[in-house]
């Protein structure tokens, strides 16, 4: 297994990106939008238990995972996947799950609901995706949500590049891919240089943007997640097993692509030495969240 991520038959990877493979999340709050993205990955909407995703999931090699939560309602009408819901989650399988809150910046509680989600659920980060949710992060709107969770101490994960969700559809379901430009993400960054961010995805079709401030700013990480390595850009890889060995992280995007093909993927289709593959299979994970 690439990065002997089963040494002693004990899993050792860490997923920094995975979401609810229930009904909650890919049905209720993925609706049409999310069945167009599984089209597009070739994967079938079948749902899942907890119990059956963590025997996958340790099977494969990964001891940990991020499950992030999911609020686009205002822009989606959709309902969200609760910080409650996640809370929940994380609760019954503390050993398996690091639980990652969302909230909708359009929503006028947005900032209390980011205080709750920490100090009263104790979960672990927030996960924004900005073409969903139909916000740009740079807009100064955002400033008092960013200054909060700077405050709270804990990292965000945004989406970046391009995204699946209502690929394929009449107007791709009214969303708007420009609010996955990383270029947006960078200005939070620069006036947030407490806050532990990490860019999910390699983010096409902005991939060289995303290096440059993966580069620049000390506090902006990426992840694999969402791309199979056999289709991610041979510069990225290539920075991300050099100059930014110490900034990349494993993702899937669970459940669209699952924890055995990507790992499988990742052994044929690169060839880091083996002290890069720790790195970026468990290593880098465990100093962003502090583990």
């Amino acid at each position: 297994m690439p990065g002997d991520v089963l040494a002693d038959g004990e899993p050792r990877a860490i997923d920094m990106h995975a979401h609810q493979p229930t009904k909650e999340f890919l049905e209720d709050a993925g609706g049409e939008m999310m069945r167009d993205a599984a089209k597009k990955f070739g994967a079938e909407m079948e749902f899942d238990t907890y119990e059956g995703m963590r025997e996958e999931y340790y099977a494969a090699g990964v001891k940990k995972v991020v499950l992030v939560g999911w609020d686009a309602e205002t822009n989606t009408g959709n309902p969200p996947v609760t910080n409650d819901y996640v809370a929940g989650v994380r609760d019954e399988f503390a050993d398996f799950i690091i639980g990652f809150g969302s909230v909708d910046p359009l929503k006028d509680d947005c900032v209390e609901e980011a205080e709750r989600a920490v100090n009263d659920l104790g979960l672990s980060g927030f996960k924004f995706q900005q073409i969903a949710q139909g916000f740009s992060p740079s807009d100064p709107e955002h400033e008092p949500l960013w200054d909060t969770i700077e405050d709270l101490g804990v990292p965000v994960i945004f989406h970046g590049g391009n995204s699946t969700l209502g690929a394929g559809s009449p107007g791709g379901r009214g969303l708007r891919i420009k609010y996955g430009n990383p270029m947006l993400i960078d200005d939070v960054a620069a006036t947030h240089p407490d806050l532990q961010i990490l860019i999910a995805h390699p983010a096409f079709p902005w991939e060289r943007e995303q290096l440059a401030i993966c580069q620049q700013k000390g506090n902006v990480y990426m992840d694999f997640s969402g791309w199979l390595p056999k289709y991610i850009d041979d510069e990225w890889l290539h920075y991300a097993g050099t100059l930014l060995k110490d900034k990349t992280m494993f993702g899937t995007d669970y459940p669209m692509i699952g924890p055995k093909q990507w790992l499988d993927n990742f052994r044929e289709y690169t060839d880091y030495p083996e002290d890069v593959q720790r790195k970026l299979l468990w290593e880098n994970a465990e100093a962003f969240l502090n583990l």
